[in-house]
């Protein structure tokens, strides 16, 4: 194994030890969409969607009918506390099963995993599942297919790093306060998201007076227009009216670098961050450019992510740009409102073609314009809550960085936890 090559001088007491000697694995069975489409009920399986941050996104979950599964998949039913793994796509997510989580079916791309023996911590198997060694070692031996997948005949080739169980054990405790905090850390930067999007629906929609105050048809004055009810104060307008419409125009590939000569290049929502581009490419001989705080939107599948321009940026036609020119106008107030409605840019893209949008589109999409004192108002509060979450971001980062450094010491022994071990003894 590659990574056994990586770590021969193992702590005494630890060895190398075959993977399919110590754990029981199996896969999923293959599900074909006729016994599960357009079903609301029954008894859900997992799909590589569901399995996030350790725990499962239940409006992810599709459903088999009960009887089918009595029949044909009785022996594919989880139980509680089985650790179960992705096996396709994203590889090596892993998630305990809990029993409020049941009734629930394994699924092809996850596989179900148990130490077969008491001298194997199942919590120890799933850091060292999560390890960047064993990681490794499961996409170099599923190279060569077009979506990297592993099953039970490539974890048979597999090694595992064996410490003492009570070495084993208080490694797993370690690790887990880490993902403890990365979870709380997880609910906290959820918790803000819905604050920010309730914010939005009333902010964008309702406004906020020169009092602090969240308008309301009972207290303000409203009036109808092509977006609903907007308050009174406000205009309907277009963003061509607003703002210069900048189609992106992709380059001859030749003309693109990964060495950072030129400008960087966008060709579309890929290189998105949060909030700012993420550049992979430059270009020399740009031909369509993004000024410094244009907002870029996505005009090709995905349509109708957001970015602000935080450089100036070469774009592909996967991208537009939108440079506000109107002094009555506020750039970040326009990027909250395009965040907010582009559900309403992708129901435009489904109706051509292909899933895109053009000039015509953009320049004609309509979008409420309050007074600018209130766009700043709004944009302002706006801008606070996504400091905060971005804080909370960038710490649940540094506690993955965190987890990642102590597993590459903790499951190769580079760092010992035996004197904590004994200490607990006495």
């Amino acid at each position: 194994m590659s990574y056994e090559r990586d770590f021969k001088d193992l702590p005494e007491g630890w060895k190398w030890v075959k993977f399919k000697d110590y754990v029981y694995f199996q896969e999923g069975p293959g599900l074909t969409s006729d016994l599960f489409e357009g079903r609301s009920e029954g008894i859900p399986f997992l799909n590589i969607r569901c399995i996030q941050n350790n725990y499962i996104l239940k409006d992810k979950l599709q459903f088999l009918d009960k009887n089918i599964v009595q029949r044909h998949f009785k022996r594919f039913l989880l139980q509680e506390n089985d650790l179960v793994v992705s096996s396709s796509g994203t590889l090596g997510r892993t998630l305990f099963i809990k029993r409020e989580y049941l009734p629930l079916l394994l699924n092809t791309s996850i596989i179900r995993m148990r130490p077969l023996n008491e001298f194997l911590s199942k919590f120890y198997l799933k850091y060292f599942i999560e390890s960047m060694f064993f990681q490794k070692e499961i996409y170099r031996l599923s190279t060569g297919s077009a979506q990297s997948n592993y099953g039970p005949f490539h974890l048979k080739r597999i090694s595992l790093i064996l410490p003492p169980l009570p070495e084993q054990r208080k490694i797993a405790e370690i690790l887990e306060t880490i993902d403890n905090a990365i979870e709380k850390t997880d609910k906290i930067i959820e918790k803000y998201k819905r604050i920010k999007q309730g914010l939005m629906q009333d902010l964008l929609t309702k406004g906020i007076d020169e009092n602090g105050n969240i308008r309301d048809e009972k207290t303000h004055k409203f009036k109808d227009s092509p977006l609903g009810r907007i308050p009174e104060e406000w205009e309907v307008v277009r963003l061509g009216e607003v703002g210069e419409i900048i189609m992106g125009q992709s380059p001859a590939s030749a003309l693109v670098n990964q060495e950072g000569n030129g400008i960087p290049f966008l060709q579309g929502s890929a290189e998105f961050g949060v909030k700012y581009p993420l550049p992979k490419n430059w270009i020399v001989k740009p031909l369509k450019i993004a000024p410094i705080g244009s907002i870029l939107v996505s005009v090709r599948a995905p349509v109708g992510d957001i970015n602000i321009a935080n450089n100036v940026y070469s774009i592909g036609r996967g991208l537009s740009a939108i440079k506000i020119n109107d002094s009555k106008v506020n750039n970040l107030f326009i990027w909250y409102n395009l965040y907010f409605y582009r559900n309403k840019l992708v129901k435009i893209s489904q109706g051509s073609t292909f899933e895109a949008v053009g000039y015509k589109e953009l320049n004609n999409f309509l979008i409420p314009l309050p007074p600018l004192p209130e766009q700043q108002r709004i944009a302002e509060i706006l801008s606070q809550i996504d400091q905060t979450i971005e804080k909370e971001q960038q710490y649940k980062e540094k506690l993955q960085r965190t987890k990642q450094g102590l597993m590459q010491d903790l499951l190769t022994g580079k760092v010992r936890v035996n004197h904590l071990v004994e200490e607990e003894e006495k």
